[in-house]
């Protein structure tokens, strides 16, 4: 691994435990056991660097959302394989990073909008139309309120003011969201798979608490 690899390395993974604002470059710097003049040689200041974090996040995001439309055997499943992967995220994610992102760094922060309002909504929207297919999503929901208002809810678990981080669980908000949308908009067909991810997630679990 080259160095800018490991300076990125190190970086995202301070700013999703800590937040950005909370990390400093002397910082990284010291994890890393380099000079910062060797950090500077790959990155301008913090902003670029935090640009540079999000940019490779949102790259393998995209990446990953693809990889699930080919692997899902429907559209329900789909949705229910980005929600385990955004889980294993929200784990070990600081839910201040999206305040820190928007307060401090506008560029980075319009990469993660870009990602939202294009991207996601493309995937969501495509989602949508495989389900309608299928006979698991209701042909009657109107497809762009029903995204958008999904792009919205997945975001809405990083809002302290709607969620208190010391009340509520960003896990447990984001997949309750997550399946709250899904009933929204899925057929008697569509709910029997809802029920049948549903009870093959609560297996996994109970499986995962036991060992």
């Amino acid at each position: 691994m080259d160095v800018k690899e490991r300076i990125l390395d190190k970086a995202t993974d301070l700013f999703l435990r800590y937040g950005i604002r909370s990390i400093t470059m002397d910082e990284i710097a010291t994890q890393l056991g380099i000079s910062k003049k060797t950090i500077y040689q790959f990155f301008t200041d913090k902003d670029d660097m935090v640009s540079a974090v999000i940019e490779r996040e949102m790259h393998e995001n995209e990446e990953e959302c693809a990889s699930f439309r080919k692997s899902a055997e429907n559209a329900v499943h789909q949705i229910i394989m980005a929600q385990e992967s955004a889980e294993e995220i929200l784990r070990s994610i600081n839910p201040l990073i999206m305040y820190d992102l928007e307060k401090h760094h506008p560029r980075a922060y319009k990469r993660v909008r870009d990602f939202k309002n294009q991207f996601l909504y493309q995937v969501l929207m495509d989602n949508m139309k495989w389900g309608i297919g299928e006979g698991i999503y209701r042909s009657d929901v109107d497809m762009e309120i029903a995204v958008k208002s999904r792009i919205e809810n997945a975001f809405l678990v990083f809002n302290p003011d709607v969620f208190p981080h010391s009340r509520y669980k960003v896990v447990e908000v984001d997949y309750e969201l997550a399946i709250l949308y899904l009933h929204s908009i899925v057929t008697e067909k569509g709910k029997q798979l809802i029920e049948k991810y549903t009870t093959e997630r609560n297996k996994k679990t109970s499986h995962e608490q036991k060992v």
